[in-house]
């Protein structure tokens, strides 16, 4: 594959400098918790209250003044990813966990300061401190875990050639770079060459793998008058093209285009802790409020009345908030891997429980990708079907077609020995000929069989997703071979699964209605849509979604790539293209189509620990605050920090020991 991206138009490089800065801020995340743990130290070991929790007294002149700077440094230092994230979602107007953090920090640090040049009340630096410590740590650990955002668009560029031969007013050709193509320039693309424009041929004939384009299983013949697409592989003849319109407006581009588009709406949709966050957010803000009038309209004095208020702000953001999503996130991902699922999106992985559809892509996807022989039978006397086998494998061992290769791998299966093919020589769409020891052998599509005036056999013909060749010598038929593109074992197991779920199967393929009749009735499933283009996979995914289903689209080539954007769960197979796996939210490592049904399994298990984790978090929140706000306060029960701190560390272990229980859950 090229990797001249920098040839192609300019917009997708942006995935790159995204990619990029995903490792710069995971490696912020990392310096700033461990600058701002050093930091935390002192802070802790000065802190009023944890002397009185732990039984020991260290003081001097002006610690206040010292926990006041440190404090300082680790509020602007190791605060500011949260102060930040705060502005943009305010800007957006959806409040979330960087919200309620800032929310939290800002209130602590400004009255504790306050407490510091003369307020009366009590310093919060230690709690200001070790919230933001362990809110950089969950948010390095989630980071780490998940995948950065897709990098599909600069693989979309890389499908593209860097450069394309132009041919001059001269006749003589040049290499230029293909940003330079303009409409109706002539260019010169030779065998097993990527074809850098969309354009019409006016020279040459050819077979074009289009199968990672379009989705079409076999190489189209092309000829004269023909269109191509750029991208797709010229696989045996030279071919003069006239370029159709510059890069900007190629097919490629337009997929690119509808991956942006995809992306982008999709990347809107909020995940679990951020909802909760956003909760929590208006609870803080709101019993904040409230504490501080009703203690006020009950007489005290507005010190108390805001210390008060203050306590209910800074208990109102759990420490336990923090690790109750990233931890629960680092095991679903590590345990995820292991069984062959690579999540990249997590918003998506928690919403695959939701999943009410599913459409596959078939080739490559619910089935193998590659022909493999289903019959092969000699018609010639004195010719046994191995023979007919060998003398095939021998002569289709030169070439590179699919057919060729699925036809060697039968022979090789059966332990053939193969002869030295002479004279090879390809008839552009219409089949081979060779001699084999001495004797000339032609192998033939059904048309060119006609061509030679032989009758096809009765029995060549049997199922609808089969292709069929004919061995053929001194216009004598000696037999044919059937192939198909095979179905994957696994897919059977797979849609039985995903039905007994009561999830809906369908297909969507670029392959022949014949085709796709075929394997939609061998496999059982509820529908099926042939000779569809990437732009119509996407436009079947919004119809369905109108309707109110929650699809996800499992694919392996860049005709998926609008498709696997656009559905709310986007799964790629990963022996497919690098397109195909950036696009996606999850991928199939294993390439099994199987392993879906485990997806929405872990995606269930991970959703009910974020909830759980979520509750223990939220839990102390529905305890801590109203004491803290003083509701029992008239029968002298009211929350000190010290309990309150005791309370927070053991929500904090509960959600970290109930993450590590995920691990037994989502084990076979």
């Amino acid at each position: 594959m090229n990797s001249h991206a920098h040839h192609t138009n300019s917009k997708p490089e942006k995935s790159n400098d995204h990619h990029d800065h995903h490792d710069h801020m995971i490696g912020d995340f990392r310096k700033r918790f461990w600058i701002s743990l050093i930091i935390t130290i002192p802070i802790i070991v000065l802190a009023p209250m944890i002397q009185s929790l732990l039984g020991y007294e260290l003081g001097f002149k002006g610690d206040r003044y010292v926990q006041f700077v440190l404090s300082s440094i680790i509020f602007f230092y190791g605060g500011w990813p949260f102060l930040k994230g705060m502005a943009d979602e305010i800007r957006e107007r959806s409040p979330g966990m960087m919200t309620l953090i800032a929310l939290a920090i800002s209130v602590a640090y400004f009255y504790s300061s306050a407490v510091v040049f003369g307020l009366e009340g009590k310093i919060f630096f230690w709690e200001l401190a070790s919230l933001i410590v362990i809110m950089l740590l969950g948010h390095w650990i989630e980071m780490k875990s998940v995948m950065s955002a897709s990098n599909s668009l600069q693989e979309l560029a890389k499908m593209m050639p860097s450069e394309a031969r132009k041919i001059n007013e001269n006749g003589e050709d040049q290499d230029v770079p293909i940003s330079e193509l303009k409409s109706d320039d002539i260019i010169l693309v030779r065998p097993g060459e990527k074809i850098p424009a969309d354009g019409l041929i006016i020279n040459g004939e050819s077979n074009v793998n289009e199968s990672m384009l379009t989705g079409e299983s076999m190489p189209v013949p092309k000829k004269e008058g023909d269109e191509v697409i750029g991208g797709s592989i010229n696989d045996n003849g030279s071919l003069k093209i006239r370029v159709k319109h510059g890069s900007e407006d190629s097919y490629l581009s337009k997929v690119i285009t509808m991956v942006r588009e995809a992306q982008q709406s999709k990347s809107k949709t909020q995940n679990l802790a951020d909802k909760a966050a956003s909760w929590l957010f208006y609870l803080a803000l709101g019993a904040g409020i409230i504490t501080l009038i009703v203690w006020l309209l009950l007489g005290k004095d507005f010190e108390y009345s805001l210390e008060r208020m203050v306590t209910v702000m800074i208990i109102s953001c759990p420490h336990a908030l923090g690790l109750a999503i990233p931890l629960v996130v680092a095991i679903s991902t590590a345990v995820s891997a292991k069984n062959g699922l690579l999540v990249r999106n997590r918003t998506a992985f928690e919403n695959s429980r939701k999943i009410t559809t599913v459409i596959f892509d078939k080739t490559g996807t619910l089935t193998k990708g590659e022909f493999g022989v289903t019959r092969f039978k000699s018609t010639q006397d004195g010719m046994s079907d191995d023979e007919l086998l060998q003398v095939a494998a021998s002569i289709e061992n030169n070439s590179e077609h699919p057919i060729a290769a699925g036809i060697v791998n039968k022979s090789k299966s059966g332990n053939l020995e193969l002869d030295e093919a002479e004279n090879f020589k390809n008839i552009t769409g219409k089949g081979i000929q060779a001699s084999v020891n001495g004797k000339e052998y032609k192998i033939v599509s059904p048309g060119m069989l006609s061509e030679l005036g032989i009758d096809q056999p009765e029995d060549a013909f049997k199922s609808d997703d089969e292709t069929v060749v004919f061995v053929v010598s001194e216009d004598k038929l000696l037999g044919y071979i059937a192939l198909a593109d095979e179905i994957r074992e696994d897919s059977f197991e797979a849609i039985k699964t995903l039905k007994n779920r009561g999830i809906k199967v369908l297909m969507a393929t670029g392959d022949n209605e014949k085709v796709a009749r075929a394997v939609s009735e061998t496999l059982g499933l509820d529908d099926y849509y042939a000779e569809v283009l990437p732009e119509d996979k996407q436009q079947i995914i919004k119809d369905l979604q109108e309707k109110g289903e929650f699809v996800a689209m499992t694919g392996d080539g860049v005709n998926d790539a609008p498709a696997l954007a656009q559905a709310n769960v986007g799964i790629a197979v990963g022996s497919g293209t690098d397109v195909a796996a950036e696009t996606a939210d999850i991928l199939l490592v294993n390439s099994n189509p199987k392993d879906i049904s485990n997806l929405i399994l872990f995606g269930t298990a991970t959703y009910k620990k974020m909830m759980q984790n979520l509750w223990w978090a939220a839990g102390y929140n529905i305890v801590a605050v109203p004491l803290a706000a003083g509701v029992l306060a008239g029968i002298g029960i009211i929350l000190s920090p010290a309990i309150g701190a005791v309370l927070m560390s053991l929500s904090t272990v509960i959600v970290a020991l109930n993450a590590q229980l995920l691990r037994r859950q989502m084990k076979h």
